[in-house]
């Protein structure tokens, strides 16, 4: 193997954190941000990109870094290595409630395609990289635009998603129609299109928007019931408008306890 072997251990039920135990001279690698704790005897390092390119020079390393930059990623990466004898732990925590997917590439054919902010943390070997969609209205109407994010490798990765996690096995020609927004990710021989909803009052009063994402096996996907867009949405609306108690005397009762009918 190209990539480091690390053992880990996820904890934790909505806030999830990975623990992340190294031997010596292993290393793992982490978004800026992700850090939570570790083991005295690691050792960190900021570099560009993820590590694994085989040039050193400056101009592949931009070009490297760019390329995660148009799926959401930092320039930078930070790289954990236990330079000590024993085993030590370093410990990845979750940005916003979800869920953590372990991910063993060389069992899902070495390649991951997912939505873009979805990695968290990886086997330092593991190749954090762009895919494009090939097809002009995947790109324009899927959701997640021209591009998307790639893991590629024979170590094991981690990825994040808002919600719960529902994983799928497809078996060759079965089809599964997805929100847009709910997609977290798919094997790489998973076929990934989009269909229009279709009807008149579906596409005005649905709600839903005016395409499915359609993903035809065979592969393994996974599907997160809260896409961080929704929620943000949800957020945003509850902080903008006034709220809409039920009953108008007892909403407004309620309102000014609160403290809201004082404003």
């Amino acid at each position: 193997m190209s990539a480091h072997e690390i053992d880990y251990q996820i904890f934790g039920e909505e806030m999830q954190y990975v623990s992340v135990e190294l031997d010596p001279q292993e290393t793992a690698i982490a978004e800026p941000g992700a850090f939570m704790m570790m083991e005295d005897g690691i050792q960190m390092e900021t570099i560009f990109g993820d590590g694994t390119q085989q040039d050193s020079s400056i101009l592949n390393k931009l070009f490297q870094a760019g390329k995660r930059a148009l799926v959401g990623e930092s320039l930078f990466m930070t790289a954990y290595t236990n330079t000590q004898y024993g085993k030590k732990k370093v410990s990845f925590a979750s940005p916003y409630p979800g869920k953590i997917i372990p991910m063993f590439l060389p069992n899902l054919g070495g390649k991951v395609i997912c939505q873009k902010d979805a990695f968290l943390c990886a086997a330092k070997g593991v190749s954090i990289g762009i895919e494009f969609q090939r097809k002009l209205g995947t790109g324009l109407f899927g959701g997640e635009g021209f591009i998307m994010e790639k893991l590629e490798g024979d170590g094991m990765a981690f990825l994040h998603a808002c919600g719960h996690v529902i994983e799928k096995d497809l078996q060759p020609g079965e089809v599964l129609k997805v929100d847009t927004g709910c997609i977290v990710g798919f094997t790489a021989n998973v076929n990934y299109d989009i269909q229009f909803v279709g009807g008149i009052k579906n596409t005005l009063f649905g709600g839903e928007g005016l395409f499915f994402a359609t993903l035809t096996g065979p592969g393994k996907v996974w599907i997160q019931t809260l896409p961080i867009s929704r929620l943000a949405g949800r957020i945003l609306a509850y902080g903008t408008y006034k709220r809409k108690e039920e009953g108008s005397i007892l909403g407004g009762i309620g309102n000014i306890l609160d403290g809201d009918g004082w404003k």
